[in-house]
């Protein structure tokens, strides 16, 4: 007796997990998930043929696929079809100070789901750490995409110094600097500000006088105040982020 799977659904339940995977996915094309992928959908969320997967490939877009086998340690999928484009994902770069694993975990979590399309870690003299670990960069950036139904994934630069940063730094990039001494409120600079944009925001303990003083000769800096409190390195990074988008970036729309 011949078997058949179940029809594919016209749209996919809201319980459907969501995957990003190798790319690019095409219609019709054949998907294997081994690893944790493998385990999650098999043990954890026990989807078995006929079940949707939601796939993203940071290339095309997002996608609806379906399980054709359930092995042990491996499922078979079948894309289905296209359910959106990638995202369009506003020109505006997150430049953090390295803080604690926690806390740097924590701003790259936010900064995904905000909608930053670039993280470009910084080290400065007050840093307690000088490095990143890209797989667990990425990972978080993975899960923290897939939560929050992003289709295209923000990139993660190594970790440069900060006169390296401001050295290399592309003109006609705005570059907003989050002083603690004060400056233009952040609302009333970013709503003046059109074209390409970045955020500086410096590590626990802020920035010390020359690398303030360095920051504010840059020609593309314009210092901003986050308002009347003194705020953490990973408060500063995710309230300002959201502040920008609502103002200048995808929020408005």
């Amino acid at each position: 007796m011949t078997s058949h799977l179940p029809a594919t659904p016209a749209s996919p339940p809201k319980s459907a997990p969501r995957l990003f995977v190798s790319g690019p996915l095409a219609m019709g094309a054949g998907v294997a998930v081994e690893g944790g992928q493998a385990h999650y959908l098999g043990k954890v969320m026990r989807l078995g043929p006929g079940d949707a997967v939601i796939l993203c490939d940071d290339q095309t877009g997002e996608w609806l696929a379906t399980v054709e086998a359930a092995g042990k340690r491996d499922l078979a999928l079948r894309v289905e079809r296209l359910l959106r484009a990638r995202e369009a994902v506003p020109d505006f770069w997150l430049c953090p100070a390295l803080l604690k694993k926690d806390r740097f975990d924590l701003v790259l979590e936010k900064a995904c789901e905000l909608g930053v399309a670039e993280i470009r870690p910084m080290v400065t003299r007050r840093c307690v750490a000088d490095r990143i670990n890209p797989d667990r960069v990425r990972a978080t950036l993975i899960e923290a995409a897939e939560q929050c139904a992003r289709t295209a994934l923000p990139t993660c630069a190594a970790p440069v110094s900060l006169a390296a940063l401001l050295a290399d730094w592309p003109a006609g990039r705005g570059l907003f600097f989050a002083d603690e001494n004060g400056g233009a409120p952040a609302a009333a600079a970013f709503a003046a500000h059109t074209g390409p944009a970045a955020l500086l925001i410096g590590p626990e303990g802020g920035f010390d006088d020359a690398e303030r003083a360095a920051i504010r000769a840059h020609p593309c800096a314009v210092a901003i105040t986050l308002g009347p409190r003194v705020l953490r390195g990973e408060t500063a990074a995710i309230a300002a982020c959201g502040l920008w988008m609502g103002i200048a970036g995808d929020w408005k729309e």
